[in-house]
């Protein structure tokens, strides 16, 4: 075998690898970035700009005016009834993909004057040496950055029929009649309602008493009903027993509050979690440490249980954000070749889940203030007291935010609201500044607009809004 020596080798082609690509690359450092599919949809680029946030929210908005044209919330304007060609809107969504993969990627590696990509998996062949199509490439430190692929949850019967995870959901040929989403978190929901928006009939199954279990319970009982209003029918609390086969039509079988129910439906969509792109890597050969689940153990600075190693991105578990990816693997390497010692704060990261309306948060819930023996005052905001919603006409939402009771710093913010994604973002820096409520009243915000929710929410802790006029302090 041809033998090369390099300072780093990364082990994946996504935002966690490329980011730390571009940081060894402004650091002079000669590396090599090995990319290989995980799953068939995974080329370089990874999932995000393949078949994650790129193709999910292209198809999201094109649903969405799809969906709201029909039923537009201003009187005077009627555009009727929309057409709706389904394969051209996957061939649209294609091309986009294909030009963000070309421009952000493919293009990105080939200018980093430090960084030589090499297309093929690669698996570590002892302690300092991977190998990759049939060749060994020894070196004394290592990132492996080599994300994660859906992952379908144990039935019974799912051996008999075909289902639907995030890659092929995003590639359909034909738009189905029918649709049951299994799992109803941002995944599961983005989905729901985007099919649902173009036509078809949705029906969400989740295994928790609530959808979004991780929000709010103030923004997932809204959004449920919100959902609902929609035509989407939703089961929480349930176990699914079986699913089989009846002719063209899949039918699953679950229980719910001691009642056994089936549903018949065209497809089966699994957004049940995801699990690490950590088989056949012979991880243990170099001395990585995996926890129960498969995922790479690291430390506060990205580090594995091997000290020349340090793993970055959606292998690591939780978060699992192309954002907080890239980050991850820029302060790895940071830390594997400088004398700074990163560490992420985790409660800075903020997240959302593309539904409409958006939901997004940053920071403590109220429940895990309490659980960390904070003493704690929420604030929440229904939307409709913000003049803008009205303006747009749609009121639907509110904002939420945690505050220590003591010192009125901002322990969370959470949204509900049309950009909520979009919104988040003042509540971002309220929390890795810990700014107070008074911080943000004391901030003028442009009138009117959506993100003036954060300063009416914070005035909401000293006084009754819905009393205040349109501009107040």
């Amino acid at each position: 075998m041809a033998s090369k020596r390099y300072e780093l080798i990364i082990l994946g082609q996504g935002s966690a690898a490329f980011a730390a690509a571009i940081k060894a690359n402004d650091l002079r450092i000669k590396t090599a970035m090995i990319g290989g599919n995980a799953t068939p949809g995974t080329v370089i680029g990874g999932t995000c700009v393949n078949v994650g946030c790129m193709p999910s929210k292209r198809l999201i908005t094109v649903a969405n005016a799809f969906y709201h044209a029909k039923g537009n919330s201003f009187e005077g304007v009627s555009y009727g009834e929309g057409k709706l060609d389904f394969k051209q809107v996957i061939e649209q969504k294609n091309k986009l993909v294909g030009k963000f993969r070309k421009e952000k990627y493919a293009d990105v590696a080939e200018s980093l004057e430090h960084v030589t990509y090499i297309e093929g998996k690669g698996r570590f062949a002892s302690k300092n040496a991977v190998e990759v199509n049939g060749q060994k490439i020894e070196c004394e430190k290592f990132l492996v950055a080599v994300g994660a692929k859906s992952y379908v949850i144990p039935v019974k019967g799912l051996d008999s029929i075909d289902y639907l995870t995030n890659e092929e959901a995003l590639d359909l040929k034909e738009l189905p009649e029918s649709l049951c989403v299994i799992g109803g978190r941002a995944l599961g929901l983005e989905f729901a309602q985007m099919y649902s928006h173009f036509g078809t009939k949705v029906t969400i199954l989740q295994r928790s008493g609530r959808i979004i279990p991780e929000e709010e319970p103030e923004i997932s009982d809204l959004l449920r009903r919100y959902l609902e209003d929609e035509g989407i029918e939703i089961y929480t609390g349930m176990s699914i027993n079986s699913i089989r086969k009846s002719g063209s039509k899949k039918v699953v079988n679950f229980s719910i509050k001691g009642k056994v129910k089936e549903i018949e439906v065209g497809h089966i969509l699994f957004a049940t979690g995801r699990k690490p792109n950590t088989d056949d890597m012979n991880l243990e050969k170099a001395g990585v440490k995996l926890d129960e689940k498969g995922f790479v153990k690291v430390n506060s600075e990205m580090r594995t249980s091997a000290p020349h190693i340090w793993a970055a991105g959606d292998v690591i578990g939780e978060p699992m954000l192309e954002t907080i990816a890239a980050k991850e693997g820029a302060v790895a390497v940071e830390n594997a070749f400088t004398k700074n010692k990163k560490k992420i704060n985790f409660k800075e990261v903020p997240r959302a889940v593309f539904t409409h309306p958006e939901v997004a948060s940053v920071g403590l819930t109220d429940a895990q203030a309490v659980s960390r023996a904070i003493k704690c005052k929420c604030g929440i905001l229904p939307l409709e007291l913000v003049p803008k919603a009205h303006i747009i006409g749609d009121t639907r939402g509110l904002v939420k935010i945690v505050i220590n009771r003591k010192t009125k710093q901002i322990l969370g913010v959470h949204i509900l609201a049309p950009n909520a994604a979009d919104l988040i973002h003042e509540g971002t820096l309220a929390v890795k500044f810990k700014f107070t409520v008074d911080d943000i009243i004391d901030t003028v915000h442009v009138f009117p607009t959506l993100s003036e929710s954060i300063k009416l929410a914070a005035q909401s802790f000293y006084k009754d809004v819905s009393k205040l006029s349109c501009c107040t302090e």
